[in-house]
């Protein structure tokens, strides 16, 4: 498994080392000392942090929701220090570091683990779903970004207008799958278990697992209301990371001024697909795509300026919860590597019980 997870990390620092190269070989006259001579104003910073914590906030309150059928005395404040600590994790550790969440809130809660790795894999569904709301109204409805593609020369208009209309097939795609595990998961999971079952490493049983984890996560949602409710949360969350984005941007002054909430759902999406590409703890993948937005598609200029606020994007909204995360975790006498192995182990643990 290690051997495994060194070939990963080779493979993504290799990956990230073209795209580096590429990127800064067409900025021959790029100016590193002029990088760091850019004059911020810190309030916008500070207000960028706040707007990202209660987005952490928001996040304990979704949470919150979806226990309410088997935890109704479920503390929002409980959830709080799971969530940063969570998410601190993801940062320093990378995607080992992504279940440590649920494992959290399951040790806290006094649950199976599994139940909660099914709500983790809800809760990426409402993620996705909020965050395709915001982009497509401001793609296709009258805002900042609309007139701002309407005015973009012919082949940013046509991905931008692609990457909305994506969006909307994805999001029914998810909801199309949700609908159809919900009503038939365990009969899918059987499917996937018996026609896949020849393949290496019990890969038909591994799938067959992750199908019941969501069908149990999907039970989490009790009602229209239940899901309404998580709807609403869902899109004032991002709302509330775009307006976190303005703020750093705006953070620039005069040159970044122009970039309005609506806008920067634009570096939202080109750092979410970029953060599937990164490293533990050094991230790359988010930051060279915020970048590329800021200088193809803002066109930001100069090309010093776009790296620097696509670092400090990345700070702001990526690393910023490291330090509030390590305090809690240390006050809760929590390691996040062994927590980061307790969950492997979990993981496989559960994996065996319903294989049994």
């Amino acid at each position: 498994m290690k051997n495994k997870k060194y070939v990963a990390f080779a493979v993504v620092f290799v990956v990230l080392a073209v795209l580096v190269y590429l990127q800064f070989r067409t900025w021959r006259n790029f100016d590193w000392a002029r990088l760091f001579q850019y004059g911020l104003n810190w309030r916008h910073i500070f207000h960028g942090l706040a707007l990202i914590y209660l987005a952490y906030f928001l996040r304990a309150v979704r949470w919150k929701i979806f226990l309410r059928p088997v935890r109704q005395q479920a503390s929002i404040l409980r959830l709080v220090p799971p969530t940063v600590i969570g998410f601190t994790a993801l940062a320093l550790l990378g995607r080992p570091g992504e279940l440590i969440r649920p494992y959290l809130i399951a040790r806290r809660e006094n649950l199976p683990f599994a139940s909660q790795v099914a709500v983790w894999a809800v809760e990426r569904i409402f993620d996705v779903g909020g965050f395709t709301v915001l982009l497509v109204g401001a793609i296709f409805l009258p805002s900042k970004l609309r007139a701002f593609t309407d005015a973009a020369p012919p082949e940013i208009r046509h991905w931008i207008h692609f990457t909305g209309y994506a969006l909307i097939a994805l999001v029914l795609g998810l909801l199309t799958v949700a609908v159809l595990t919900s009503y038939r998961g365990n009969r899918i999971a059987q499917w996937v278990e018996d026609r896949f079952s020849h393949l290496a490493e019990n890969l038909g049983h591994r799938i067959a697992q992750k199908i019941r984890e969501f069908t149990v996560g999907l039970n989490t949602i009790h009602g229209p209301f239940a899901f309404l409710q998580l709807s609403a949360v869902s899109v004032l969350m991002w709302w509330v990371i775009a307006l976190a984005y303005k703020e750093v941007t705006h953070a620039y002054g005069a040159p970044m001024a122009a970039m309005s909430a609506t806008k920067v759902l634009l570096l939202m999406g080109a750092s979410m697909i970029g953060s599937m590409v990164q490293l533990p703890g050094v991230g790359g993948g988010s930051q060279l795509a915020t970048i590329s937005a800021l200088d193809h598609v803002f066109h930001i200029v100069p090309k010093e300026l776009a790296v620097s606020c696509g670092i400090m994007l990345w700070l702001v909204t990526f690393v910023a919860v490291v330090p509030v995360g390590l305090l809690l975790s240390h006050h809760e006498r929590l390691s996040l590597r062994k927590l980061s192995e307790e969950t492997a182990q979990a993981d496989e643990v559960a994996a065996v019980e319903e294989a049994t």
